[in-house]
């Protein structure tokens, strides 16, 4: 069976509702090549047809939406093959699905339940209507793997309230659908046991208004009857607010880690802070905190341009492969950074990761 499903459901007011789902559950949906080969043609090709009035996509099995990309075969082409042109294809493509969902002209539902990592988060991000749940657990750790969050996060983290884009990318703590919503990742928390509910009443209209209403309205009506599940969620992020605000107000990103180590407590959500900053990559640690200041006032197409030069450029060094083979494929959870410490960090080697790859033309110059 296809890694990815597409079907057509036709509504009352004899449109059709397009639907892509993830159809790998046992590798929780992981963002492979082939996935994204099928899904950008097939967008492109209902976007010129005026029978569907809206996409939703979502994923096989309740577990995960899509717990990130297919990093291990990138491990693979970069340690296996010689001058293997697979993570540049990777990338390249991958940023182009997401561009198409970020200016896609009809309305996009991403179902964003479960696990969201990653490359799913690069999905949800780029589409119009973004739904948790209960169970969604959103989360760009790339600091683990000697990477930074891709996919747009240069983008989206940098629209969160003061600096908590820096410290979530540094950290990689991770979002439920209170602070979704607070941080604007999410636009709806819907209970996860309304998706067909969801499915239902969008076949049921009739479409006679703009789609993007008849949408607002049917997701309006199952967050309120969502409500109760939510109510007493925690939402951690927002209640830290003031903690990340004075722990990212430093001079350099060793003042940072220096500040955030610094704290005597028994909070188990900082308490995870402390550890994915202590133990992560030193130079993704770099590598997160001037990304974010490059693309500060950068356009999405910039954005994304900008993000394939470090992505290709962070493949043809050590770190992330070495993130990846003790974390995903060794397993021994005991990685050999290429510096000891976030002060060892040569800044030559953080410049060279943000220069081009290419000479000639960019491989997004025509987003």
């Amino acid at each position: 069976m296809s890694c990815v499903l597409f079907f057509e459901h036709p509504t009352a007011g004899d449109q059709c509702i397009a639907e892509i789902r993830l159809n790998a559950e046992k590798s929780l949906n992981a963002l492979t090549l082939d996935m994204i080969d099928l899904m950008l043609p097939q967008l492109q090709k209902w976007r010129d047809d005026p029978r569907i009035s809206a996409v939703f996509l979502d994923s096989a099995g309740e577990k995960a939406f899509c717990a990130g990309g297919d990093v291990v075969k990138l491990y693979r082409a970069i340690t296996e093959e010689t001058n293997s042109r697979f993570p540049e294809d990777f990338f390249t493509r991958e940023y182009q699905l997401d561009y198409a969902l970020h200016t896609y002209p009809k309305p996009v539902i991403c179902w964003g339940s479960g696990i969201v990592m990653g490359g799913g988060m690069g999905l949800l991000s780029g589409c119009s209507h973004r739904v948790v749940t209960e169970t969604s657990y959103l989360a760009m750790p790339e600091i683990t793997i000697g990477l930074y969050p891709d996919v747009g996060g240069s983008w989206f983290l940098n629209r969160m309230p003061g600096k908590t884009g820096l410290f979530l990318g540094l950290t990689g703590n991770p979002i439920n659908a209170a602070d979704a919503l607070f941080l604007g990742l999410g636009d709806r928390a819907v209970r996860k046991d309304l998706r067909d509910t969801l499915m239902q009443r969008l076949q049921a209209s009739s479409w006679q208004l703009p789609a993007t209403q008849v949408i607002d309205a049917i997701l309006r009506e199952l967050e309120a009857e969502s409500a109760a599940t939510f109510a007493d969620m925690p939402a951690p992020i927002k209640a830290h607010q003031g903690l990340i605000r004075q722990l990212m107000d430093q001079d350099s990103v060793a003042e940072i880690q220096a500040a955030l180590l610094a704290i005597e407590t028994d909070d188990k959500w900082v308490l995870r802070a402390q550890k994915a900053l202590q133990q992560g990559s030193p130079v993704s640690v770099h590598m997160i905190a001037r990304q974010l200041q490059h693309c500060r006032h950068l356009s999405l197409k910039e954005v994304f341009q900008q993000e394939l030069n470090l992505s290709v450029q962070c493949c043809r060094h050590r770190e992330f492969p070495e993130g990846v083979r003790a974390l995903l494929v060794d397993k021994d959870n005991q990685p050999k950074w290429t510096y000891a410490s976030v002060e060892a960090v040569d800044p030559a080697f953080i410049d060279a990761l943000f220069e081009s790859p290419w000479s000639g033309a960019h491989p997004l110059q025509n987003l």
